[in-house]
């Protein structure tokens, strides 16, 4: 699914399921537990659910992920986009924005979130994640990292159980807990391993698109280095136009379906592409290809769009909204090193493995 209407549609229509068990394929065997997508497959949390589980889980994390937590995390995460732009003033000449800054910050945000020590625990959870969207891992190491998360997090889980803190482990074990036959320890793990992933994976990879984004449309940077336009506007344009999430796979077709005169037969799997939607020009015109920050329509679905709506949306434009203007503060005269960077090798995720800039003066101001 490509275009922007259709995209939006097939995510409300209460024939196209999340469940694998409308997956003919699923149903027969015929997924290994080694594919490299399993994932995102067979997780038993919110993303693959419908109807009432869906409902029952998202008002688990609905419960821990409120909106003051989430606020209560602007002073945190400012004084981490400070620490990081010293760290790379005091580097060098040139940074990768996307391991130096990109990183580090959502990282450490969700980590503290969701009470990670600092202890490697940290590394590890960003390498797992990150295999999650690697599609040029192997089967044994798909089938690996598959189980392992699922282990590393129920370790996660079983210390904060021990011993609770104000972190969001703790809150979705007290929601869990509260009414024990309504959610499964399994469902408790596939929901971390959720939620730590949308909100690190992502929003590190907006971040860097948004960087890359400016930096070759040097015209568009004016417009908010000068104060014509938002930083909203970059924010947003960036999630239209290079979204941090390509595809998520997968939905399945719970009875015969007809999109856009294309008739799906039903157990037939759809992947929906939200990139290709924020550049569909039957929504955007003409100049749907192009980073336009005065464009009157941003219109996108990178948060998705109606039950599935991501929950970190206000937190990913938080993050965004307050590292993005105080890099360029920081190096106004910051620039490319590499014109055309490496994408990282992924067809959920979409990213480039490193950005490397020359970072130019700096102000403290």
């Amino acid at each position: 699914m490509t275009r922007y209407e259709t995209v939006r549609e097939v995510v409300t229509r209460p024939d196209v399921k999340k469940n694998p068990v409308h997956w003919r394929a699923w149903r027969e065997g015929r997924i290994r537990p080694d594919w490299q997508l399993i994932s995102w497959v067979a997780a038993e949390n919110m993303l693959a659910r419908d109807d009432e589980d869906h409902t029952r889980l998202r008002k688990l994390v609905s419960k821990a992920f409120t909106p003051r937590r989430v606020e209560g995390m602007r002073a945190r995460i400012e004084e981490l986009v400070e620490g990081l732009l010293d760290r790379m003033a005091a580097g060098g000449p040139v940074a990768d924005v996307k391991a130096d800054y990109a990183y580090p910050l959502p990282m450490t945000v969700i980590s503290d979130l969701f009470g990670v020590d600092d202890d490697g625990s940290r590394d590890e959870l960003h390498r797992r994640i990150g295999m999650m969207f690697d599609q040029t891992i192997t089967p044994e190491q798909a089938l690996e990292n598959h189980e392992g998360t699922q282990r590393f997090l129920a370790g996660l889980i079983e210390r904060k159980r021990a011993a609770p803190a104000d972190d969001m482990t703790s809150a979705l074990i007290a929601a869990r807990d509260e009414d024990n036959d309504r959610l499964s320890e399994s469902e408790l793990v596939w929901t971390l391993i959720l939620i730590i992933g949308a909100g690190f994976e992502t929003t590190m990879n907006l971040l860097t698109n948004a960087v890359q984004a400016l930096l070759t449309h040097r015209d568009q940077l004016d417009l908010v280095v000068r104060g014509e336009r938002p930083w909203s506007d970059a924010v947003e344009e960036t999630l239209r136009w290079n979204t941090s999430i390509q595809n998520v796979p997968l939905r399945f077709a719970a009875e015969d379906l007809v999109i856009d005169g294309t008739t799906v037969p039903a157990g037939d799997a759809l992947l929906v592409s939200y990139g290709s939607a924020g550049r569909d020009p039957r929504a955007h015109g003409d100049t749907a290809d192009r980073f336009d920050l005065t464009r009157e329509d941003k219109a996108h679905v990178s948060f998705s769009h109606g039950p599935h709506y991501c929950l970190g949306a206000n937190l990913a434009r938080m993050e965004l909204n307050t590292a993005l203007p105080a890099l360029f503060r920081r190096f106004p005269d910051m620039e490319l090193v590499d014109t055309e960077p490496e994408q990282v090798p992924s067809i959920v995720s979409n990213g480039v493995v490193a950005l490397r800039v020359r970072l130019g003066g700096e102000h403290t101001g």
